[in-house]
């Protein structure tokens, strides 16, 4: 029969808290097994492809700053932008005609975007420069009004109809998307107020439809960017053909190509962090939004700052 506690024992048991269950996480072998492999395959890829001299990176280095790649980099910012803006203004009205209450406007609407949708790009850039073998001379129903349209329709001009009016197809859908995305009390709403249709789309429509708009319009952006590279089989001076043409004259194929793939990727980069940044401006009041990066390394250093103790003498 054991001895009862003494008074002391008790008194220390009572003192001890009761002992905490340990957590121990769940290992997954395989999460780092795959991280291990892929990080070898990573590293042996990277290894051969700067060890390859048959990638003549000498060849890169001195062309990545060459004034002709400067030059066919403006004209693909240039047709980038030029395009996009078409697209998105066309895009609108093109929205506003699919949900028109009349039926011909509508239809129209959904032939256009049938069309441009149905028919690829390339196509489509090729039918706008060699318009003058159906249209010699323009005149857009206007008498007296005669246009050569061989000088009309240059390449450059080909290039920005065959891509504006081919995005803005696309954008009709996503801003009609986001426009139906809008709850219909909101109409109605504005409606009661006095509002015109036209001043309810502008006003209280189309600002709650853009946290819906602006992501899909950042992808076409990038996507526009690298589509403009179809503009090299109209002779236009971009990016691409630039490169194309030097490595005409030096046989420097390889290491032509890859300096237009980096400044594409640069270019991507860059719209790539300005639509995060415009997506968290219109997703303000609509959820909560992650940290950016800039805002993780400043938790990250104020986390590891060191505590200040006090005035040392």
């Amino acid at each position: 029969m054991a001895a009862p506690p003494t008074p002391l024992a008790r008194e220390t048991e009572a003192k001890t808290p009761d002992a905490e269950p340990t957590v121990v996480p769940k290992r997954h072998p395989a999460r780092w097994l795959t991280a291990v492999a892929l990080l070898l395959i990573g590293a042996a890829t990277l290894r051969s492809v700067f060890a390859n001299p048959r990638f003549g990176w000498d060849v890169v280095n001195t062309y990545l700053r060459d004034v002709s790649i400067g030059r066919g980099l403006a004209v693909t910012l240039e047709l980038t932008a030029i395009c996009m803006v078409l697209g998105v203004v066309l895009g609108i009205v093109l929205a506003v005609m699919r949900l028109s209450v009349n039926p011909v406007v509508r239809s129209a609407a959904f032939l256009y975007v049938s069309f441009f949708r149905g028919t690829p790009v390339l196509v489509q850039l090729l039918f706008w420069y060699n318009l003058a073998a159906l249209y010699p001379t323009l005149t857009f129903g206007i008498p007296g009004l005669s246009l050569d349209a061989n000088r009309l329709i240059t390449p450059l001009v080909a290039a920005i109809l065959g891509l504006g009016l081919n995005e803005a197809a696309y954008m009709s859908e996503i801003v009609r998307a986001g426009i139906l995305s809008v709850d219909h009390g909101q109409a109605e709403a504005a409606g009661a107020l006095g509002l015109t249709r036209m001043q309810t789309m502008h006003r209280v429509i189309l600002p709650q439809a853009m946290r819906v708009i602006i992501p899909p319009t950042g992808n076409e952006t990038i996507g526009m960017l690298k589509t403009t590279a179809l503009v090299s089989v109209l002779a236009v001076p971009d990016l691409l053909y630039s490169a194309q043409i030097l490595y005409s004259r030096n046989f420097q194929t390889i290491p032509l190509l890859i300096v237009a793939s980096i400044w594409y990727m640069v270019v991507t980069s860059v719209l790539t962090i300005g639509q995060f940044y415009v997506e968290r401006r219109f997703a303000r009041g609509n959820r909560t939004l992650p940290p950016t990066p800039l805002q993780r390394l400043r938790q990250m250093l104020s986390t590891h700052a060191p505590i200040a103790t006090g005035r040392q003498s």
